[in-house]
């Protein structure tokens, strides 16, 4: 039997982060889904920092503590196959080391944050569907 690690942060709220970022997902395909600068080096990045469920989603990521920051860099690397959940301590631990002030930033630049997190959720045996979000 494969014992699961503990997280630091709680499923839930990976959760509301996978929530907001799919929201997020939908607002920006609705606009010209066109990511490359224009002339005057506008980008659709640009676009995001005025948006409300971006700020809303940077302003929590921020408000995690240190240790819930890492948990949530390395769930992405996981979700994203960079290791298995054998390799979590050494994901984390590399998570730690990389940690600085602009985790948020570096999180809502995937663009597949939502699927990423909620693949390495369910490698820790957690489902968003076991959560009552809407209390965040």
């Amino acid at each position: 039997m494969i014992t699961v690690p503990a997280l630091t942060i709680s499923p839930e709220k990976v959760c509301y982060v996978i929530m907001k970022a799919r929201e997020f997902e939908v607002q920006d395909v609705a606009t010209d889904g066109d990511d490359t600068a224009d002339e005057s080096g506008w980008s659709a990045l640009d676009a995001r920092r005025d948006d409300p469920t971006y700020r809303e989603l940077k302003a929590f990521i921020r408000s995690l503590n240190q240790d819930e920051q890492v948990d949530l860099v390395a769930l992405t690397w996981l979700g994203r196959g960079d290791g298995s959940i054998d390799d979590w301590e050494d994901l984390r631990a590399e998570a730690a080391r990389a940690h600085n002030k602009r985790t948020a930033d570096y999180l809502l630049a995937k663009p597949l944050l939502p699927d990423h997190l909620e693949d390495a959720l369910d490698q820790f045996g957690c489902s968003c569907d076991d959560y009552d979000l809407g209390h965040f």
